[in-house]
């Protein structure tokens, strides 16, 4: 009967398991595709102290344990060599039919991966502490703000989770709430006071350069639409009669400076959008101005869109953005009481605030708004003050 093998301390050695010159463990063993591998430790036992200067690791047999259990379940060896960022690219690859701005999101993501170390890992050594120090470093070192950060997560998680479901690693690392590792640093887009909005109405149309822009930004105000939804309508989208607005599209420019129809992001997107008269007239004027091009621009078949920039192309968020930009630096450079930042997501926002503000039903704002969430809606309530509460009670009790 042949001796059992046995190490420095004279401990029986299992099948599989040596001890080499330099008091180092290893495990031979064929993974299952009969490939013959190994791995090693400076222990044998999880109880082992660890070698002085040596960096920690787990124990040998703990080790084996791991290898089996992947066998069994069938889990491929070495999570099929992929690093973090060829596994980021083979999901993207099979995201197809997805909006342009998406595909940029995943572009800035496989940009990240190249450059950082991250990216290079092997993801089965990717561990949950790994993913969470990743994400503080991004914010921490990198200076990334929450909402990138937020977005970064947004494409690797599940990215992972394709990688777990193909049997490539055991555990999603990625699976964890965000705000539980990182700082939300986001600055949430406060709507402007009724104050506000009259003040900076009233300068837009008093301003001699900047009064072209008023019809735009009162509807803007006065509609709740999406900028993108404002930029794509058409003349056919205006119904006097109706005195509705029909919403059924989105215009946006890509980063190559394409122009493209999308259709809204989700079916409640798709709505009409009641016009008061105030709004009513402004379309009218806007349509009355507007000069017709030699040439109307058309885009995935759309034409006759209510606004051109001096190229006779459609007009897009961007525009809208530098025009209020511009206007709060004027308003600002005047007077001493400072205009807050407002934009076209402002515009809306205020709207939303306002008409919950005024009492009307939660399921109507939600329509008009277009969410395909009620607690979307409901989350505007939020943005309300004392004195809010107190209007609302003294009209309540009246």
């Amino acid at each position: 009967m042949s001796e059992k093998r046995r190490d420095k301390r004279n401990r029986i050695l299992h099948n599989g398991e040596t001890q080499r010159a330099d008091g180092r463990y290893r495990f031979t063993y064929q993974d299952t595709d009969g490939n013959t591998k190994d791995v090693y430790s400076w222990r044998l036992d999880h109880n082992d102290p660890y070698p002085k200067g040596k960096r920690k690791d787990l124990s040998l047999r703990e080790k084996e344990k791991q290898i089996e259990q992947d066998m069994f379940h069938q889990i491929v060896s070495n999570g099929g060599n992929y690093t973090v960022l060829s596994l980021v690219e083979k999901y993207v690859s099979l995201k197809t039919g997805v909006r342009h701005n998406t595909k940029a999101g995943y572009k800035t993501v496989i940009n990240v991966l190249k450059k950082d170390t991250f990216g290079s890992k092997r993801i089965d050594k990717v561990k949950l502490s790994d993913a969470k120090a990743w994400l503080i470093k991004l914010q921490q070192e990198d200076g990334r703000g929450y909402s990138s950060i937020h977005s970064i997560r947004g494409v690797l998680r599940p990215a992972f989770q394709m990688a777990e479901n193909d049997d490539l690693i055991r555990k999603n690392p990625f699976q964890f709430e965000l705000a539980s590792v990182i700082v939300n640093d986001s600055v949430t887009r406060e709507s402007i006071t009724r104050k506000q909005q009259r003040e900076y109405l009233k300068f837009v149309q008093e301003d001699k350069h900047f009064s072209r822009y008023y019809d735009g930004i009162f509807i803007l105000f006065h509609t709740g639409l999406r900028i993108s939804e404002f930029c794509g309508l058409t003349l056919e989208d205006i119904d006097f009669k109706e005195k509705r607005i029909r919403v059924n599209h989105q215009l946006q420019r890509t980063s190559k400076m394409e122009y493209v129809i999308e259709v809204p992001k989700t079916e409640s997107g798709v709505r009409y959008v009641p016009m008061t008269d105030d709004v009513a007239e402004c379309f009218q004027r806007i349509i009355k101005n507007r000069i017709a091009p030699s040439a109307e621009p058309t885009v995935d078949g759309y034409t006759g869109f209510l606004f051109l920039d001096k190229n006779n192309m459609p007009m897009v968020a961007l525009h809208w953005e530098k025009y209020m930009q511009h206007i709060r630096e004027k308003y600002n450079s005047i007077y001493k009481v400072p205009m807050p930042k407002v934009t076209p997501h402002v515009c809306r926002h205020t709207f939303c605030s306002n008409m919950a503000k005024s009492g009307m039903n939660p399921k109507t704002l939600q329509y008009i708004m277009g969410h395909s969430d009620i607690s979307v809606t409901l989350n505007t309530y939020t943005h309300v003050n004392f004195e809010d509460a107190k209007d609302e009670l003294e009209r309540i009790l009246s």
